[in-house]
């Protein structure tokens, strides 16, 4: 039987070619995590032997051990980059995975999202020893639509005062830059006043750690959840919400198209979308909109 140590020298080549290309380290290791699973599924074979079969077995099991259709999909996009890598490296001649078909996924899902004085008392129950920290951090995602990642590379010289703007890295190394209302300009300044002490002097990050370093996007998420459990204490409505941090950049992207004045080009760019598709499922709008709009409506109707 093959060991999985046979397989190290490709799996290498393969985290090499990931970091020459700038994937991000979350990337790097969940792609790594699905192609060892998938090597380790056929430890008799060497990849130069694995067929199409190969990887639809093991992508079944994967399904049978709980994972949904879009866990399947990237389990899948993981296994066919390795197999376009080896070609790449002239380990092979031909990808086994290219033709084997994605998991049809639910497209314009109507995601969570919290109506515009809801975010506003979410803030308000911030109640934490880094509470100025902690309320920017929330505002960023529910009002500028970061990303937990964005906020966690957020750094001191990203934050242009003197434009108004913040300068974000987003998916795929790609930055844009987003204005900031004047409200959130005075808070980010506020901010960086109780910046705690970096235990490095050279560290240049927005968000520090009450241990001096960089805030982690675990961290990061930490601060989105107690929020988050302390506003739903209080307002029973939103308990069988799934609330997450990631939920208030569902519910930024929501509440400005929801004010009519925004089109999806331009939420597009604000959201850090490569695809415009990506940002249609936030065209859903509130059922009070729905039947604010109504009301407009005066039907003509013939006597009957």
């Amino acid at each position: 039987m093959m060991a999985m140590d046979d397989h190290e020298e490709q799996l290498d080549m393969y985290l090499i070619w990931l970091k020459d290309r700038g994937y991000s380290q979350d990337t790097q290791h969940g792609y790594m995590h699905d192609v060892r699973a998938f090597l380790r599924s056929h430890p008799s074979k060497p990849i130069s032997s694995l067929r199409k079969i190969d990887v639809m077995s093991h992508l079944t099991k994967v399904r049978m051990n709980g994972a949904g259709d879009r866990a399947r999909n990237r389990s899948l996009s993981a296994i066919r980059l390795f197999f376009k890598v080896m070609i790449e490296f002239e380990q092979l001649e031909s990808n086994p995975a290219m033709d084997v078909p994605k998991s049809k996924v639910e497209k314009n899902k109507v995601p969570a999202y919290m109506e515009p004085e809801d975010v506003g008392k979410l803030l308000q129950v911030v109640d934490s020893r880094y509470r100025l920290r902690d309320i920017a951090i929330l505002s960023l995602m529910a009002y500028c639509g970061l990303r937990v990642g964005e906020v966690h590379r957020l750094n001191l010289n990203d934050f242009q005062v003197q434009a108004g703007q913040l300068a974000i890295l987003g998916k795929g190394r790609k930055w844009r830059y987003i204005p900031l209302p004047a409200s959130m300009i005075a808070l980010m300044n506020d901010c960086l006043e109780e910046r705690i002490q970096p235990r490095r002097s050279q560290e240049n990050a927005f968000f520090v750690s009450r241990l001096g370093r960089r805030m982690s996007k675990r961290a990061i998420q930490d601060v989105c959840e107690k929020s988050l459990d302390s506003f739903r204490e209080q307002h029973p409505d939103y308990q069988d919400m799934p609330l997450s941090s990631h939920k208030l950049r569902h519910s930024f992207a929501t509440n400005l198209l929801a004010t009519g004045r925004v089109d999806l080009r331009t939420l597009q760019e604000l959201l850090g979308h490569e695809d415009i598709s990506t940002t249609q499922i936030y065209t859903h709008v509130s059922d009070h909109a729905k039947k604010e709009a109504m009301t407009t409506i005066q039907p003509l109707l013939p006597a009957y």
